[in-house]
């Protein structure tokens, strides 16, 4: 199995997933839609998301039955209210996420996402983070504790 990394690295490099007759011809711009909301980031740029939508597609096209779970569950998103899930205001959008939430078509998309949009090196960069460091000799002597966003602690903490 790849690690997360090198799919999200290979994932840019990559032809995008075939379409699928299971899924809606929009599904790719409903996931992205669908993790912008549920995934919020300010100054996030699309192509995480993107990436991250190509592969829950990609990944589901191992099995007609996910990728039929996966298709059902976009169409359902906008069954949900008057208009196109693509439509809602954030807010409306996430009251529809929070109906689906305990679905497979919900847990697929969350479970993937948290694993490839956050192994993401252009995350990582947005976030702040420098990456594993384990190939340069781990945390200790590398900023582990400069935590400096955080306020000294109390003396009485120090001694408990």
């Amino acid at each position: 199995m790849t690690d997360p990394v090198s799919a999200s690295l290979d994932a840019a490099e990559h032809q995008h997933a075939e379409p699928s007759r299971l899924l809606p011809d929009d599904a790719v711009a409903s996931l992205v839609r669908v993790l912008k909301v549920a995934f919020p980031h300010r100054g996030f740029p699309d192509g995480p998301y993107e990436r991250t939508a190509e592969h829950i597609i990609a990944t589901a096209a191992a099995s007609p039955f996910t990728t039929a779970q996966l298709g059902q569950g976009l169409v359902s998103l906008d069954a949900l209210r008057d208009r196109p899930f693509a439509e809602l205001t954030p807010e409306a959008a996430m009251e529809v996420l929070q109906q689906v939430q305990h679905t497979p078509f919900f847990q697929l998309v969350r479970s993937t996402t948290v694993v490839f949009m956050y192994s993401d090196r252009e995350v990582w960069t947005v976030l702040g983070y420098e990456g594993e460091s384990s190939d340069k000799g781990g945390y200790v002597d590398r900023g582990f504790d400069d935590l400096d966003w955080l306020p000294d602690p109390r003396i009485e903490e120090m001694r408990a």
